[in-house]
């Protein structure tokens, strides 16, 4: 049985976009972990359970990078402070800060992963690369989201 296959081609700006994409999702992912396990006051449940949406939503989505990565032959880049120094995204401090600070932390870091897509896009698009670029386009409209939903909880505070 012969199968016949297309290889995705290799483009350098197109692994280093999702490369970063992968470090800066990772990133995020914890520190919204981080917001979801020491926020407090009035608004702790709502914050603590759509905190613990966004971080599970992360999980699935720098598997799906990572997987992407792999599909381009690439082997996905792991481990605390490896993703640590690929990233842009700043960390919180373990202590308390108002709940509006967390926000404030996460509407930030969200807009540099909006950032990130917007470059590993391009990047898809000048390869041709139409699957990478769906994956990279999707990702951007869920932290869109995101950012319009922590923002309105931000208003008139």
């Amino acid at each position: 049985m012969k199968t016949i296959s297309k290889t995705a081609t290799k483009s350098e700006p197109v692994i280093k976009g999702l490369t970063t994409l992968l470090a800066d999702s990772y990133a995020l992912l914890g520190q919204t972990h981080i917001a979801h396990w020491n926020v407090e006051g009035p608004a702790f449940f709502s914050l603590h359970t759509a905190f613990q949406s966004q971080y599970e939503e992360l999980f699935t989505a720098v598997d799906e990078i990572a997987e992407r990565l792999r599909a381009l032959d690439v082997y996905a880049p792991g481990g605390l402070k490896t993703l640590a120094a690929l990233s842009s995204i700043s960390e919180l401090a373990a202590e308390a800060i108002p709940s509006k600070d967390f926000v404030a932390h996460l509407i930030e870091s969200h807009e540099i992963v909006v950032a990130t897509g917007v470059s590993a896009r391009k990047a898809a698009e000048d390869a041709g690369d139409l699957e990478t670029q769906d994956l990279v386009i999707k990702r951007i409209q869920t932290h869109e989201k995101t950012l319009w939903m922590l923002r309105s909880f931000l208003k008139n505070l």
